[in-house]
């Protein structure tokens, strides 16, 4: 099972490389979305993908699932939500106020 979520990783990351290196700003934030993702994905595949009880319901189980990556990753999930969200702002703005979302066109020319 790990080794399908390390090539899930593998995929998200090498996907949102791509789109963080292309000239439009929409798919540069996309990409950064995809690139939380991963690291979401990566850092619950490698804090050991346990089965057992829920943490906190009883004592009768000989196992528990650790709920402190599960923590981690929701807070994650949340704070990338919002930078997203100010991001997408932030790239409406731009489009509305100069018409357009390549770089190349936004960077303007040398006698500006």
């Amino acid at each position: 099972m790990e080794i399908l979520m390390i090539l899930t990783v593998g995929v998200l990351v090498t996907v949102a490389t791509y789109m963080i290196l292309t000239k439009s700003l929409l798919r540069v934030i996309l990409g950064v979305v995809l690139l939380s993702h991963g690291a979401h994905l990566l850092f619950l595949t490698m804090a050991n993908l346990k089965q057992g009880s829920p943490p906190l319901l009883g004592e009768e189980a000989s196992s528990y699932a650790d709920p402190l990556p599960q923590a981690l990753i929701l807070t994650a999930i949340v704070i990338g939500f919002g930078i997203t969200a100010f991001m997408l702002v932030l790239a409406y703005r731009t489009y509305k106020a100069h018409g357009t979302d390549n770089f190349d066109e936004l960077r303007g020319t040398e006698d500006e």
